[in-house]
């Protein structure tokens, strides 16, 4: 293994444990205290803790274990081993946090405020693991397999999975914990999405204008990003010509549209969101 790659496996499995910790620092210091079962395997091992005489951080030791074993068996090794070291960090450290602070009661005080909590802080935890091709594992192993057998989309089986076990908190907590877990699991995933792709959308914007050499130069020379050109066919007018295409981020997008508003106020723009853009290098198959 040379030193970069050791370097950047290194460097991949700190952040990854950052991330794991950050998790076990949402469930422990907010979803515990309030009670309230937000759709992960940790919540139905807080669940399950009130029938066995387990500590959390054991049955979500036990759970994960349980779900890579049948996710293993059922779907096949598509599990890297930076799910499996997730899988098992994740309550490793909610042992510690066990162990450190045996009696801990909420910060807040407020089962709402402890959900708010709980999902901003989760959220930016698998931000950070999804950047580094890493899950934490436990419910994403159920919803794959629900994939498989019954073609449900994926996040549709990780709702499903999810629901279910914020419903589970019926059987030992009252109907406002219930309620609060399913809304909890609903906005949590939401919060999740937002971190993972929301942070990362870029804006495609397509332009049509007279000055459209004015405005690719722009592009070109004052964002310094790229552009490409096509030929257009105006159907009404039956008239040709030239469109851009350029991909900004946020500011890059705020100082385009201020540029074609002074450059070209009649200027036709479209704008589409994206949220995730590949470059596939070509490959040289000559022999």
């Amino acid at each position: 293994m040379t030193k970069p790659t050791l370097w950047r496996n290194v460097k991949d499995f700190a952040i990854i444990t950052f991330g794991a910790l950050l998790a076990a620092v949402a469930v422990f210091f907010f979803m515990l205290p309030s009670k309230v079962a937000i759709g992960s395997a940790s919540a139905l091992a807080m669940v399950l803790n009130n029938f066995l005489p387990l500590p959390v951080s054991v049955l979500n030791l036990a759970i994960n274990i349980l779900l890579l074993v049948i996710g293993f068996l059922l779907i096949g090794p598509e599990f890297g081993i930076k799910t499996v070291y997730t899988t098992i960090l994740v309550p490793t450290f909610l042992g510690v946090f066990e162990l450190i602070f045996p009696s801990f009661q909420s910060l807040t005080a407020d089962p709402l405020l402890d959900v708010l909590c709980y999902v901003l802080v989760v959220g930016i935890a698998m931000a950070i693991l999804f950047s580094r091709n890493a899950s934490s594992g436990g419910l994403d192993i159920v919803a794959k397999i629900l994939n498989k057998y019954t073609r449900i989309e994926l996040g549709k089986a990780g709702a499903i999975a999810g629901v279910a076990v914020a419903l589970s908190a019926a059987f030992c907590y009252d109907t406002k914990t219930v309620v609060l877990s399913v809304l909890g699991t609903y906005f949590g995933g939401i919060i999740v999405d937002h971190f993972i792709f929301g942070l990362n959308i870029k804006r495609k914007v397509c332009v049509i204008s007279p000055k459209l050499d004015v405005i690719v130069d722009y592009i070109l020379h004052e964002l310094h990003s790229g552009a490409t050109l096509y030929d257009n066919h105006g159907a009404f007018q039956n008239t040709t010509g030239k469109e851009v295409i350029t991909i900004v981020d946020k500011n890059e997008y705020r100082k385009l549209m201020e540029f074609i508003r002074k450059t070209d106020p009649k200027a036709f723009v479209t704008v589409y969101a994206v949220s995730e853009i590949r470059y596939q290098p070509k490959v040289n198959n000559d022999r």
